[in-house]
């Protein structure tokens, strides 16, 4: 091991230690061994303007924001309310109701907005406070609102997925169907925990007063909502347009609905959401090109052909390898932000996938849901901080009641790991397999 790459690994993990943000880390320890390298394949131009040229080949990341834009419209133009009630029209009745409520917003909501932050901080809020006024534990109520949440970037649309396409090589539309079942069975198998739950601590059901013709009439009402998943998916495979069209597209009908449709959301308000979004652009942008830098020197060193040829060793069934990557990626999840796992990590994994005869879409998914998972699992995990935060529950009290949720993802992280049609099926049904 050379001394620039000592420097890179001491500075990255001094930078940790004093809790500077990760991103910074990255670049601090990518400028140090950048100056003490002599290289003229590793100095500081040559990694900018690598990054730069990823970003001028590898258009599909506008995506990225587009979808950032739309969620936050959808969050702030009354739209997540209205999910809300017609959920509950359709579930609230059950024991437990407003649980199962919780978790079919998110599963709607998901189709619009591809972010588990954006559910979070989004539904969160309005969905843990009908629970507490119900009579549901403060602690359980956070918890399967962060636990519902990861069924965010699983079903279609997804951020992280996007960033996996670009990475990878794979269709996005392929990965895109290929998470439509494992995001339907999350909602299933946490619908199932909280039924249990909720006999188990008499929660209540909810009294749902509809008659067929009102119900009829908030249908009617909220189907420009309901529309976003139906409109992105078809187009999308259908060839109407691509995924970064898709994302404008998003952004544009996200604003139809909420400025023109229902009428919740005026210029101000607009104007708002414009800075916001340019904002946490600015800050994926920063922790992208971060990541960007500190995985090109890993590349450059070698690393990853080195790790390879060990785990290759190691893991000689794809199976194994799958095992070994849950993991990895279940602990970093914790850590490390979904884009720089993506951006740093995946680029490690992939070639062992291909070596191993793994179909790329499936991995994929895989790596997405341990992501998802690493955000909802104690300490450090993101989503119980969102929902610490927006509900004001102490942290300890939701760690106490997302170990059981957290089971119940994994649950179907085996699944979806040792049964690949369940990845894979509908995204072969439609010939997307082929790389965009």
């Amino acid at each position: 091991m050379n001394l620039p790459l000592i420097v890179l690994l001491v500075v990255f993990v001094t930078c940790f230690l004093i809790k500077l943000p990760i991103a910074l880390g990255m670049m601090v320890s990518s400028i140090f061994y950048c100056l003490l390298n002599p290289s003229p394949a590793a100095t500081l131009d040559v990694v900018a303007n690598q990054f730069l040229n990823q970003v001028y080949v590898k258009y599909v990341m506008i995506a990225i924001p587009l979808f950032i834009f739309a969620a936050k419209v959808m969050n702030s133009g009354g739209v997540t309310d209205l999910i809300f009630k017609w959920a509950n029209t359709l579930v609230g009745r059950w024991k437990g109701g407003l649980g199962h409520v919780n978790i079919l917003a998110s599963l709607i909501f998901s189709g619009m907005t591809g972010a588990a932050t954006a559910d979070a901080a989004g539904l969160g809020l309005m969905e843990i406070e009908a629970m507490r006024r119900s009579g549901y534990d403060d602690g359980f109520s956070c918890a399967i609102t962060a636990g519902s949440a990861t069924i965010g970037p699983i079903f279609p649309p997804s951020i992280p997925m996007i960033l996996y396409a670009t990475m990878s090589g794979v269709s996005v539309g392929a990965l895109f169907l290929g998470g439509i079942i494992p995001g339907v069975l999350l909602a299933v198998f946490l619908m199932a925990y909280v039924a249990w739950i909720a006999r188990k601590r008499n929660y209540p059901k909810e009294i749902v007063k509809y008659t067929l013709l009102s119900w009829l009439m908030l249908t009617f009402k909220a189907l420009p909502a309901l529309f976003t998943p139906v409109i992105l998916l078809i187009g999308i495979y259908t060839g109407i347009f691509t995924p970064t069209e898709a994302g404008a597209i998003a952004g544009i009908w996200a604003i139809s609905v909420s400025f023109l449709i229902y009428k919740t959301l005026g210029w101000n308000k607009l104007w708002c959401i414009f800075i916001d979004t340019v904002k946490t652009t600015g800050i994926c942008s920063l922790l992208l090109g971060a990541a960007f830098s500190f995985s090109y020197i890993i590349s450059f060193e070698k690393i990853p052909q080195l790790l390879s040829a060990f785990l290759l060793q190691v893991s000689t069934t794809k199976y194994l390898l799958l095992i070994f990557v849950n993991i990895l990626f279940l602990i970093l999840g914790m850590f490390i932000d979904t884009m720089v796992m993506i951006v740093v990590f995946v680029p490690i994994v992939l070639p062992l996938a291909e070596t191993l005869g793994i179909d790329l879409v499936h991995f994929g998914v895989v790596i997405v849901l341990n992501m998802m998972i690493g955000l909802s699992t104690p300490p450090f995990g993101g989503l119980l901080f969102i929902t610490s935060g927006v509900s004001g529950v102490s942290i300890n009290v939701i760690i106490k009641e997302i170990i059981p949720i957290i089971f119940v993802l994994i649950l179907v992280l085996v699944l979806i790991t040792f049964i690949p049609q369940l990845v894979l099926f509908i995204p072969q049904l439609v010939l997307l397999t082929v790389p965009s």
